[in-house]
């Protein structure tokens, strides 16, 4: 439990492991602005989606500050059961400066990841702010935005985000609000004037009531984290969850949809033919000339397996996959070349990686890559037949040449 505020819990909320925070594991987080978005929103949704409680009360308690109280609870919302995440403030909080707000953040024992976020969304206010005032940075002072709540707000977003392993933060068309309401320097219109200044380059849209539905901090996050989307990315979906809003809308319910997505895999399915025979009686030399033809007359693989047929006979199944349109003259060729007397067509469907032109350069020569991404991850493998004229060339053995190539690959894609 924090020591110096107090966190209560929501419990049996189920959770889940941390992934995998190295590049490439193809992570994006959707935020849905049902109802707009603020910062206890976006942790409500982050911990609804499985994050544990426990991540956001200790990054928040390692700030080291005083006086507030963490809630994590549920609120309904048109049918909707949405996490709710609360920090009770607890007496006077002082009115802290963009520069106050970095010392915190630099005294305070963050993972590298959760401090680098907390500072580019507290940056992206600094600047936001300075330009509604016509201030410098050094002048900004925070006054909503640089209590506890909103610094609650920021680092366990940042926390949620770091042990989720995101790589990329997607947000759609934002709903702005209209009216006024109560700050620091008086009755300001909505959306706020820093907001405005925050979502340059998001689309915004309209509703039809009065009230805040996209706050700074809501703002700061999606400009510091995140880029426009007006619709979900080719993906593969993981999870959800709702973050809840406090108040009650008219025409939507007051929750922030957060959607985890895994990056789909590049691939083509494509339909293809596979013709293929049983055969007792023909030689190595015969079958192995036969595959060599095939390929060579526009199969797209051919290959060899040993099967036992009836009356334990021993005998290969000779195969070919190739478009449809060469099915015929594939089988024509197969009972020209060999001993079978038949053969057999399959409609099969092929998907395949789709392939990137990866060449790396070794100590014996260039050798370009097979390579294919999945998940964000490139791997590859070297070209067996230019690695065998290297290693003839250079008189070394092709696993020398392989090595060296895969090393190569290994430094150029670190």
């Amino acid at each position: 439990m924090p020591a110096r505020g107090s966190a209560r819990g929501l419990g049996a909320l189920p959770t889940i492991a941390p992934l995998a925070k190295n590049a490439g594991n193809g992570l994006t987080l959707f935020l849905d602005p049902v109802a707009g978005i603020a910062g206890d929103m976006t942790i409500g949704a982050l911990v609804d989606l499985g994050v544990p409680t426990a991540v956001v009360s200790e990054a928040i308690a390692s700030l080291g500050l005083d006086g507030y109280r963490l809630d994590f609870g549920s609120r309904i919302h048109h049918g909707i059961v949405a996490t709710a995440f609360d920090v009770h403030v607890e007496g006077d909080q002082p009115h802290r400066s963009y520069r106050d707000v970095r010392d915190i953040l630099e005294r305070a024992p963050l993972a590298r990841g959760v401090r680098d976020r907390a500072e580019r969304i507290f940056g992206k206010l600094a600047i936001a702010e300075a330009r509604v005032h016509r201030a410098t940075l050094d002048d900004v002072h925070f006054h909503e935005v640089g209590a506890v709540d909103a610094l609650a707000d920021v680092v366990g977003t940042a926390a949620c985000l770091d042990y989720l392993g995101i790589e990329r933060v997607l947000v759609a068309p934002l709903p702005m609000g209209r009216g006024f309401i109560s700050a620091a320097h008086g009755r300001i219109p909505l959306p706020a004037p820093a907001t405005v200044e925050l979502l340059r380059g998001f689309p915004v849209v309209p509703v039809d009531f009065e009230g805040e539905l996209v706050t700074p901090t809501g703002a700061a996050i999606v400009a510091a984290l995140a880029k426009p989307s007006p619709q979900f990315p080719r993906s593969i979906l993981e999870r959800t969850g709702f973050g809840a809003g406090t108040k009650e809308w008219p025409d939507r319910p007051n929750v922030l949809r957060a959607i985890l997505l895994r990056e789909a895999v590049a691939a083509k399915t494509e339909a293809l033919a596979l013709i293929e025979s049983n055969i007792d009686d023909a030689s190595p030399e015969m079958l192995a000339h036969a595959v060599d033809r095939l390929l060579a007359a526009g199969a797209l693989d051919a290959w060899l397996a040993p099967v036992t047929m009836k009356k334990g006979r021993c005998a290969i199944v000779l195969s070919a996959l190739a478009p449809a349109g060469l099915a015929s003259m594939l089988g024509e060729l197969l009972l020209a070349e060999t001993t079978a007397i038949g053969y057999r067509t399959h409609d099969v469907l092929r998907t395949e990686l789709a392939r990137e032109d990866v060449v790396v350069e070794t100590p014996f020569g260039s050798v370009p890559m097979k390579a294919v991404r999945v998940r964000g991850t490139l791997r590859a493998k070297p070209e067996s037949d230019v690695c065998r004229r290297l290693a003839d060339t250079h008189g070394v053995p092709v696993r020398t040449v392989s090595d060296a190539a895969m090393a190569a690959f290994a430094t150029t894609n670190a």
